[in-house]
């Protein structure tokens, strides 16, 4: 009953998200919607991870999740940010 009342009044309005899957192989490889991004030579696996998610969170990507393969040192990172414009279907 509570909820019904809740919802009946309008009072919140979601948020809507933009999402971006990324693959990612700590061995030195991170792919998302076509483009690589590769580690440089002698760079380490965390700051090759941190430089990433660094460069996407400069356009206001925040890392939402991690979704662990079960392909060792592999893992998709699930991105959010807040959506800009509402796309339209078909």
């Amino acid at each position: 009953m509570g909820l019904r009342r809740f919802a009946a009044k309008g009072a919140m309005k979601l948020a809507a998200w933009e999402y971006k899957i990324a693959y990612v192989d700590f061995r030195g490889r991170i792919s998302s919607e076509g483009v690589e991004f590769i580690r440089q030579q002698g760079e380490h696996r965390t700051s090759f991870a941190t430089r990433y998610l660094s460069t996407l969170g400069q356009d206001g990507w925040e890392l939402a999740a991690v979704h662990p393969l079960i392909r060792t040192e592999s893992s998709y990172f699930i991105l959010k940010r807040p959506a800009t414009a509402v796309k339209k279907e078909g």
